[in-house]
C-alpha cells in the first residue's frame, strides 16, 4: 500500500500550508512489528546503505562510460565529447531517434546497477519535460523534502516565456508529446514483472507526480498530470493482465484439484497456490498504486482551471473504462464523465463525448451504462445544439450509438431530426446518419426484396421513399429539399440514387397493399428526385453549405461520371413520360425541366437515342403552349439553351425545333398586337390575354436566346407608346414589354461588341436606346406602381451599361453609345427613390412574408440607384438625400447606405465630405421649417441630427492624415452655412443657422491639432467682436464649437457662459463643455477662478472602479488567513477546492460552474472527501468469487451527501 512511508521526496511536515504536495494517509507499517514482514520486502530509501546482495554502486566516471550512456551522473549533465548526441533522458525522448524500448531497456539496466542515480535521472526527466531549466542533484534528492525540491525548481523557471514542451507549436514538439507518453507506457510494460513491485520506483515516481500536479505552476501541473494519467493507463493494462493470469491459474488449480486422488499432483497444486498468492499480492500492489494516482491526482485535476488538463483526465478515464470495464465501468467512475459534460470549454466536452462513444460502441457494455444513460441522456441530447459545432457533431454521433439500444424517446429523436436542415454540413451529415439509422435502414433486406418482386416492383425501396416524402412534408421546410438530400447523401446513397424506383412510383399505378401518392406527395417526391440528380451530377453540397467547390479525388470523379451516365440513360427515356403525365401541373413541370441541365448530352448521339430527344422536344413545346407562368417558361427557355450548346451534335435538331416554336409565337404576337392597337379602348379580355400570353413566352425566351432577327423591339415599343399616349395599357403588358425591349437592346449590344460594328449599326442602336430611355422616363410617372418600378430598374441598368465605362478596355469605338443622364433625369430618379424607398409601411393587414418581399424590392431599388452614384453616373451631391436617412432607416438600408458612403469616399474624399455636410444641412433646414427659427436644442430631432453627425464622424476612421483635407473642407462648408444668413432683427441677434455649429462640433475630434487652429481662425473671420462677448443661451452653439476647436491646443482663451437664474442652462452647458485649463478669465469686470461655482465645469473625474481579475493574486499567507476552510475539510475535498483559488492561472478561464452542482444547489454541499472514500478495488476473479452486488446510485447527489462512505467495491 502506498502511504506516506515514501522516499524523502515526500513533504511529511507540510510546514508552509501551501498545496505543493498531497500528503497521503499515515503509514501503518511503521506501527507494525518490524519482525512481522509477512513475506513483503522492505522498501529502500535514498541515503541508506545498500543491501548485502546489492551490487556496489559505480563511480561517476564508470557511469559516464558504462551502461548509462552519457546521461546525468549525480544530477550533473555529462557530455560525450562530440557535443552533438543527446546526453539526457529528456533529450533522447525529445529527439526520438532511438526506439523507445531500447531507451527504456538502457534505463532499466542503469536502475539495476544503481537505482538512486537512475531514479534521479527519471526525476530530472519529468522536471525538464515541464520546461524547467533546473536540475535536481543527488544532494537535494537525499536531503531535501519533496516540497522544497519543487519550490527550488519553480524558482528556476524561465519567466520570459509561458511556453513549455507540451504547449510549444511545431511538428517537433508534437512528436515529443507522443514520445513522452510512449516512454511512460513502455517503461511500465518493461517493468511490470519485477521492478514496479520493489516498493521504491513507483513510490518515488507517484509521490513526485502528485506533488508536481498540485503545483501552482501550470507547466508542472500540466506535464505531471499527463504523465500520471498515462502511468495510470499503463497500470490498468498491467492489472488487466494480472486478472487474466489469475483466472487462468484458478482454472488450472480447480482442474487439478478435481482429478482423482491417484492422478492428482500435489506439487503442482502447491505451485499453483503459490502462484495465485503471488498474483494476488501483485494485484494488491497495483491497486494501491492506482488508488494513489486516482485520489492524489485525478480527483483534483479533472476539475483543474486549465481546460487541457481537464481534457487529459477525461480522455484517460475513458480509456480505463474501455480497457478494463470490469473494474472501471461503473457509476463510481462514470459520474466524472457525466459531470464534465457541463464543462464550459468545448475541448473538454468533446473529450467526454468521444470517451462515451468508445463505450457505447461495444454492445456488451450497455447493461453497465444503463443507469448513466437514463441520468445523462437529456444532457447529451441537448448537446446536439452545442455552440461548438465539433461538440454538436460528436453529440449526434453518440446519440446515434445510443439509438441501437432503444433508449431514446420520440421527443429525443425529434430534437435530432431537424438538424438535417442545419447550415453547418458536418452537423447535418451526422443528423442524416441518425435519421437513416432510425427511419431509412432496411431491417430485413432479403424479405423486402422478395416482397417487392411479388408486387412486381423492381426495387424494395418504395416504402422507404414514401417515408422520406412524409418526413419532408412533416418538416414543413419545402424550400430546403436540397439540404435534406445533402444530409442523407453519405448514409443513404443507395436509397437516394434509386431513380428507377422513384419514377416507378410516379408513373405506375399502385399495386395491392400500396397507397396512392397524393398530389403533395408527388410534388415533394419530384422535388427530392431533382435534388438527388443535382447532388449526383455536381458532386458538391448545395449553396449555403461548405466553403465552396473542392477538388474531387480520382475515386469521387469516377463516381460522379458513373452517376451522371446512369441518370442520363434512365431519364432520357423517363423524362418525356413524366412531362406527359404532369404537363398540366406548373410546379411539377418546372422541377422536371431542371433535369436536362445534368444530362451527359453525348449519350443522345452515342446511344442513338434521337427519338427520345424528339419526344422531349415535343413535350417541352406542349408545355410552352399550355403555360404562361414565368418559372415554367424560364425553365423551358433554359432547357432549350442547354440543348442548343454548340459542342453537341444534337444542336441542329434542337435549333430547328426552337426556331419553329419562336416563329409561331412571334406570328401570333404580331397579329395580337395589331388587333389590340386597332381596337384600342374597345379591346376585350381575349385580345389582352393573347398579347400578354405570347409576350410572356417571348420575354422568357429572349432572356436566354438571341431573338433580334424577329425584331421584337418594334412591336413592344409600339405597345409602350400607345400605353403612354392613351393611358389605358394593362400593367402586365407594359411590364413585359419593357422587359422584352430591354433584352432586345442588350442582345444588340452583344452583337456589336463581339464584332466590328459599322457606323450605321452604332447610330441605329443609339437611336433605339435613346427612344427606350425616354419611354422609361415617361413611365416613371405611370399610375401603376409595378410599371414605375420596372421602368426605374431598367433605367438604372441601362445607364450603367451605356455609361462612360463602356469605352474602357480598348472599346473607344463605342463612344457614340455612351449616355450621360441630364439633371432632369437625375432629379426624377432621386425623387422616385425618396417617394418609393424611404417610406413607412405599417400595414397591419399585410402578412410578414409580404412585408419581407416588399422590403426586398425596395432594397433592390435603392441598390440600383446607389450604383449610379458610386460609378459617378449620377452626381454625388444627390447622395445627400440618401445619407440623411442613415439613422432613421438603419435597420432596413443601413448596410447599403454605409457601403455607398465607403465607395464614394474612395473615389473622391473631398466631394464625399461635402455631400455628408450637405445631408446634415438639409436635415437642419427641414427642422427649421418645422420648428421655426427658435430651435429647442434638447429635442429629439436635434439629438437625432447630432447622432447622425457622430456616426458620420466615425466613418472617417483613425488615420487623420488621409482624411485631413476632407475634414477641413467639411468644417469650412459648415461654418459658411452657419453664418450664411444674418438675423433680420439685427446684428446683436444670432444668425438663424448658428445652432448648426453644435452639429458641426461632432467632427472637431477628426481635425489635426494644427488644423483646429486654422479652422478656428476661419471661424473668427465670420465672428464680430460682439459675438465674442455674448454669453447668453442662444449663443451656446458658437461657444461649444469654438471650445471644441481649442481643445488640445495651447490657447487657453476659451469662452465660458454666464450662469443665469436658470439652472437648466448650466446643466446643458456642463454636458458639452470641458474642464477649463489652468488659467482664469476676466468676465464682465470680475476675475472668476475656474473653481468658481458660477463657471460651467464638466463633472469631476469618476472614481476608478477596482479591477477584479485572476491576475490579482493574494499573498498565500493572507489568503490562508482570509479564506480559512472548514475544520472538517480535508485536503482534496470540495471545500478545500472551492476556497483554494491558487490554481487559477492568469491565462485561464475560471473553472466550470455546473459540473459538480448538486440537487441542493451548492457545490460545497456535496462534501466529497475523496481521500477517505474513493478506493480502487479490482474485481474478484469470476471463477473464484461471485460478482459484486449492484452498487448504490452514485449519480444521485442527495445520496452522495447523505452517504459518507463513498467506497466503490466492485
Amino acid at each position: 500500500m502506498i502511504t506516506s512511508e515514501l522516499p524523502v521526496l515526500q513533504d511529511s511536515s507540510n510546514e508552509s500550508g501551501a498545496a505543493d504536495t498531497v500528503s497521503l494517509s499515515v503509514s501503518v507499517s511503521e506501527l507494525e512489528d518490524p519482525t512481522d514482514t509477512k513475506g513483503k520486502k522492505k522498501r529502500g530509501r535514498p541515503g541508506r546503505p545498500p543491501a548485502a546482495n546489492k551490487k556496489p554502486r559505480k563511480s561517476p566516471a564508470e557511469k559516464a562510460t558504462g551502461g548509462a550512456k552519457g546521461r546525468k551522473a549525480n544530477g550533473v549533465p555529462q557530455t560525450n565529447g562530440e557535443g552533438g548526441d543527446p546526453v539526457t533522458l529528456f533529450e533522447v525522448v525529445r529527439m526520438g531517434k532511438s526506439a523507445m524500448q531500447s531507451v527504456v531497456d538502457d534505463w532499466i539496466e542503469s536502475y539495476k546497477q544503481d537505482r538512486d542515480i537512475a531514479l534521479l535521472d527519471l526525476i530530472n526527466f519529468f522536471i525538464q519535460c515541464s520546461g524547467c531549466k533546473g536540475t535536481v542533484r543527488i544532494e537535494m534528492f537525499r536531503n531535501m523534502q519533496n516540497a522544497e525540491i519543487i519550490r527550488k525548481m519553480t524558482e528556476e523557471f524561465d519567466e520570459d516565456s509561458g511556453d513549455y514542451p507540451l504547449t510549444m507549436p511545431g511538428p517537433l514538439w508534437k512528436k515529443f508529446r507522443y514520445n513522452f507518453c510512449e516512454f511512460i507506457c513502455v517503461l511500465i510494460r518493461q517493468c511490470q514483472y519485477s521492478i514496479i513491485y520493489d516498493e521504491y520506483l513507483m513510490d518515488t515516481v507517484i509521490s513526485l507526480l502528485t506533488g508536481l500536479s498540485d503545483s501552482q505552476v501550470r507547466a508542472f501541473r500540466h506535464t505531471s498530470t499527463l504523465a500520471a494519467m498515462k502511468l495510470m493507463t499503463a497500470l490498468v493494462n498491467v492489472a488487466l493482465n494480472l486478472s487474466i493470469h489469475q483466472d487462468n491459474t484458478q482454472r488450472q488449480y480447480e482442474a487439478e484439484r478435481n482429478k482423482m486422488a491417484g492422478k492428482r499432483a500435489n506439487e503442482k497444486l502447491e505451485l499453483l497456490l503459490q502462484k495465485r498468492k503471488e498474483l494476488q499480492e501483485n494485484q494488491d500492489e497495483i491497486e494501491n498504486m492506482m488508488n494513489s494516482i486516482f485520489k492524489g491526482i485525478f480527483v483534483h485535476r479533472y476539475r483543474d482551471a486549465i481546460a487541457e488538463i481537464r481534457a487529459i483526465c477525461i480522455e484517460e478515464i475513458g480509456v480505463w473504462m474501455k480497457m478494463y470495464s470490469d473494474a472501471f465501468l461503473n457509476d463510481s467512475y462514470l459520474k466524472y464523465v457525466g459531470w464534465t459534460l457541463h464543462d464550459r470549454q468545448g475541448e473538454v466536452r468533446l473529450k467526454c463525448l468521444k470517451a462515451l462513444q468508445n463505450l457505447y460502441t461495444n454492445r456488451e457494455l450497455f447493461p453497465k451504462l444503463e443507469l448513466f444513460t437514463n441520468r445523462f441522456k437529456d444532457r447529451i441530447v441537448s448537446m446536439t445544439l452545442d455552440k461548438e459545432y465539433d461538440v454538436a457533431v460528436e453529440a449526434i454521433r453518440l446519440i446515434t450509438l445510443i439509438l441501437q439500444y432503444d433508449a431514446l424517446s420520440n421527443e429525443d429523436c425529434e430534437n435530432v431530426y431537424h438538424l438535417v436542415y442545419s447550415a453547418h454540413r458536418p452537423v447535418a451529415v451526422a443528423a442524416g446518419e441518425f435519421l437513416h439509422r432510425k427511419l431509412f435502414s432496411r431491417h430485413d433486406p432479403q424479405a423486402e426484396e422478395e416482397l417487392a418482386k411479388r408486387r412486381g416492383r423492381s426495387s424494395p425501396n418504395g416504402n422507404l421513399l414514401r417515408m422520406l416524402v412524409l418526413f419532408f412534408l412533416e418538416s414543413e421546410l419545402h424550400e430546403h429539399a436540397a439540404y435534406l438530400v445533402d444530409s442523407l447523401w453519405e448514409s443513404s446513397q443507395e436509397l437516394l440514387k434509386d431513380w428507377e424506383c422513384m419514377t416507378e412510383l410516379l408513373l405506375e399505378e399502385p399495386v395491392q397493399g400500396e397507397e396512392v401518392l397524393s398530389d403533395r406527395q408527388e410534388s415533394s417526391l419530384i422535388e427530392l428526385m431533382v435534388c438527388t440528380i443535382r447532388q449526383a451530377a455536381e458532386a458538391h453540397p448545395p449553396v449555403g453549405r461548405g466553403t465552396g467547390k473542392r477538388v474531387l479525388t480520382a475515386k469521387e470523379r469516377k463516381t460522379q461520371i458513373d452517376d451522371k451516365n446512369k441518370l442520363t440513360e434512365h431519364f432520357i427515356m423517363a423524362l418525356p413520360m413524366l412531362l406527359s403525365k404532369y404537363q398540366a401541373d406548373s410546379e411539377k413541370v418546372a422541377n422536371l425541366l431542371q433535369i436536362p441541365m445534368f444530362f451527359d448530352l453525348d449519350v443522345y448521339s452515342a446511344g442513338r437515342m434521337e427519338k427520345h430527344l424528339d419526344a422531349l422536344l415535343k413535350q417541352i413545346r406542349l408545355v410552352v403552349e399550355k403555360h404562361i407562368e414565368t418559372d415554367v417558361l424560364e425553365a423551358c427557355s433554359k432547357t432549350y439553351s442547354i440543348l442548343c450548346s454548340e459542342e453537341y451534335t444534337i444542336m441542329n435538331r434542337v435549333d430547328i425545333a426552337r426556331s419553329q416554336l419562336i416563329d409561331e409565337i412571334t406570328d401570333r404576337f404580331t397579329h395580337s398586337v395589331e388587333d389590340l392597337l386597332q381596337e384600342a379602348e374597345e379591346a376585350d379580355d381575349d385580345d389582352i390575354y393573347n398579347v400578354l400570353s405570347t409576350l410572356k413566352r417571348l420575354t422568357a425566351f429572349h432572356n436566354a436566346h438571341d431573338l433580334t432577327r424577329w425584331d421584337l423591339f418594334g412591336s413592344c415599343y409600339r405597345l409602350l407608346k400607345a400605353g403612354i399616349e392613351q393611358g389605358a395599357m394593362p400593367e402586365q403588358i407594359a411590364v413585359q414589354a419593357l422587359q422584352c425591349s430591354h433584352y432586345s437592346i442588350l442582345w444588340q449590344l452583344v452583337k456589336i461588341t463581339e464584332g466590328t460594328p459599322s457606323k450605321e449599326d452604332l447610330v441605329a442602336l443609339r437611336r433605339v436606346v435613346k427612344s427606350f430611355l425616354a419611354v422609361c422616363q415617361q413611365c416613371l410617372s405611370n399610375v401603376n406602381t409595378p410599371v414605375k418600378e420596372q421602368a426605374f430598374m431598367l433605367l438604372c441598368d441601362l445607364l450603367m451599361v451605356f455609361s462612360h465605362q463602356l469605352v474602357s478596355g480598348g472599346r473607344e469605338g463605342l463612344e457614340a453609345l455612351v449616355f450621360n443622364p441630364d439633371s432632369t433625369l437625375q432629379n426624377e430618379l432621386l425623387t422616385f427613390i425618396l417617394d418609393h424607398v424611404f417610406i413607412d409601411q405599417d400595414d397591419e393587414n399585410q402578412s410578414m412574408a409580404n412585408k419581407i418581399e416588399a422590403l426586398h424590392k425596395r432594397r433592390n431599388l435603392l441598390a440600383a440607384f446607389s450604383k449610379l452614384i458610386i460609378y459617378d453616373i449620377v452626381d454625388m451631391p444627390a447622395a445627400a438625400d440618401i445619407f440623411k436617412h442613415y439613422m432613421k432607416y438603419y435597420n432596413d438600408y443601413g448596410d447599403i447606405i454605409k457601403e455607398t458612403l465607403s465607395k464614394t469616399r474612395q473615389s473622391d474624399k473631398i466631394l464625399c465630405a461635402k455631400t455628408l455636410i450637405l445631408s446634415l444641412q438639409q436635415l437642419f433646414n427641414e427642422l427649421l421649417q418645422d420648428q421655426g427659427p427658435t430651435l429647442d436644442r434638447t429635442s429629439s430631432h436635434v439629438s437625432g441630427i447630432k447622432e447622425l453627425a457622430r456616426r458620420f464622424a466615425l466613418t472617417f476612421g483613425l488615420d487623420q492624415i488621409k482624411t485631413r483635407e476632407a475634414v477641413a473642407t467639411l468644417h469650412k462648408d459648415g461654418i459658411e452655412f452657419a453664418f450664411k444668413y444674418q438675423n433680420p432683427h439685427g446684428a446683436e441677434f444670432p444668425p438663424p443657422n448658428l445652432a448648426f455649429l453644435e452639429v458641426l462640433s461632432e467632427f472637431s475630434s477628426k481635425l489635426l491639432r494644427q488644423d483646429k487652429k486654422t479652422v478656428h481662425s476661419y471661424l473668427e473671420k465670420f465672428m464680430s467682436e460682439s459675438m465674442s462677448e455674448r454669453r447668453e443661451d442662444v449663443w451656446l452653439p458658437l461657444i461649444s464649437y469654438r471650445n471644441s476647436l481649442l481643445t488640445g491646443g495651447e490657447d487657453g482663451d476659451r469662452m465660458s457662459v454666464t450662469s443665469g437664474a436658470s439652472s437648466k442652462t448650466s446643466s446643458i452647458r456642463s454636458k458639452k463643455g470641458r474642464t477649463p485649463i489652468h488659467k482664469s478669465k476676466r468676465i464682465e469686470g470680475g476675475s472668476i477662478s475656474h473653481t468658481n461655482r458660477h463657471t460651467l465645469r464638466t463633472p469631476g473625474a469618476l472614481t476608478t472602479p477596482q479591477l477584479t481579475s485572476t491576475v490579482l493574486r493574494e499573498n498565500p499567507r493572507q489568503a490562508a488567513d482570509t479564506h480559512l476552510p472548514d475544520h472538517d475539510s480535508e485536503p482534496g475535498s470540495e471545500n478545500d477546492y472551492v476556497h483554494n483559488r491558487g490554481l487559477m492561472e492568469d491565462d485561464a478561464e475560471p473553472i466550470f460552474e455546473d459540473v459538480m452542482m448538486s440537487s441542493r444547489g451548492q457545490l460545497e454541499d456535496m462534501n466529497e472527501e475523496f481521500e477517505d472514500t474513493m478506493v480502487i478495488d479490482l474485481p474478484p476473479s469470476r471463477n473464484r468469487r461471485e460478482r459484486a452486488e449492484l452498487r448504490p446510485d452514485f449519480f444521485d447527489s442527495a445520496a452522495m451527501i447523505e452517504d459518507d462512505s463513498f467506497s466503490t467495491k466492485f
